[in-house]
């Protein structure tokens, strides 16, 4: 008796995990930046972000029913407002990455953007 109740059940299971995999695509997207040049971001098709649109990086946050979802977003430069922004281009909405991987991916756009904005100053 129990071991057909546990045999339903784990192929109860296994049906809803082929269902589960069969109907939910997983994306996969990434990040590109060239300080010189831009910002390339690939997901379904190719964004590019020249740099020198990008006043900056930011890690945003959003509550979504009753948890915080963190997520890196371009703030894009205003052309007629030097200190405004004109638009917030949003990454990674499909993965949903961690915290922890949010902050590693700023940090390092945050190092090259520092360095794009000093390099035509030394020349």
């Amino acid at each position: 008796q129990n071991s057909m109740v546990l045999s339903a059940a784990i192929f109860i299971t296994l049906i809803g995990l082929i269902i589960y995999l069969h109907f939910v695509k997983i994306d996969q997207e990434s990040l590109l930046v060239i300080g010189s040049l831009g910002i390339f971001f690939f997901k379904e098709s190719t964004t590019f972000i020249e740099m020198g649109q990008v006043k900056d990086v930011v890690i945003n946050e959003a509550i979504h029913m009753q948890k915080v979802i963190y997520y890196l977003c371009i703030l894009l430069q205003d052309p007629r407002d030097p200190q405004g922004v004109s638009e917030v281009v949003p990454l990674f909405q499909s993965s949903k990455p961690r915290l922890d991987c949010l902050i590693e991916v700023y940090k390092s756009c945050q190092e090259i953007l520092e360095q794009s904005k000093t390099a035509p100053q030394s020349s």
